[in-house]
C-alpha cells in the first residue's frame, strides 16, 4: 500500500501549476475552471484552498462571481519571480552582503545584463 505522504507533490509545485493555469487563461478563473485546466484528479476544494492561500499571499486578486470567487494573477511570471527575490532579500538584515554574494555568483552574461540595466537608469 502506498503511503499518502509519498503521493504528495513537492512544496510549491501545486501553487506553480495553479499560477500557470491562471496566466494561460488570461481572464479571471473560478476554482472549477482551474480544476478543469489542471485535471490530474485534483479536488475542487484543493484548488480552492490553493487559490485562497495565493490570495492571502497577495499573489492573486479575487472578485465575486456568483456565490464564489474568480481569481486573476496580480503580476506576470517575471514580476512574481522579482517579487520573490525581493522577499528573500528582505529576510536578511545584511542586505549589502547578500547582494554582494548574489552578484559574485552571477554568470558573465547575467552580470552584463545587470550592469546594462543599472546604467540605463542613470
Amino acid at each position: 500500500m502506498t503511503d499518502a505522504k509519498d503521493e504528495r507533490r513537492p512544496a510549491g509545485e501545486l501553487e506553480a501549476s495553479v499560477m500557470a493555469a491562471l496566466w494561460a487563461a488570461g481572464a479571471p478563473q473560478t476554482p472549477g475552471q482551474v480544476q478543469l485546466t489542471l485535471g490530474a484528479g485534483l479536488a475542487r476544494t484543493t484548488v480552492t484552498t490553493i487559490l485562497t492561500r495565493l490570495h492571502d499571499k497577495g499573489v492573486v486578486r479575487r472578485q465575486r462571481q456568483g456565490r464564489g470567487y474568480a481569481y486573476v494573477p496580480v503580476q506576470d511570471a517575471h514580476g512574481l519571480t522579482a517579487r520573490r527575490m525581493h522577499s528573500e532579500l528582505d529576510r536578511d538584515t545584511d542586505r549589502e552582503t547578500v547582494l554582494a554574494r548574489f552578484v559574485a555568483q552571477l554568470s558573465p552574461d547575467d552580470e552584463r545584463i545587470l550592469r546594462d540595466l543599472l546604467e540605463a537608469d542613470e
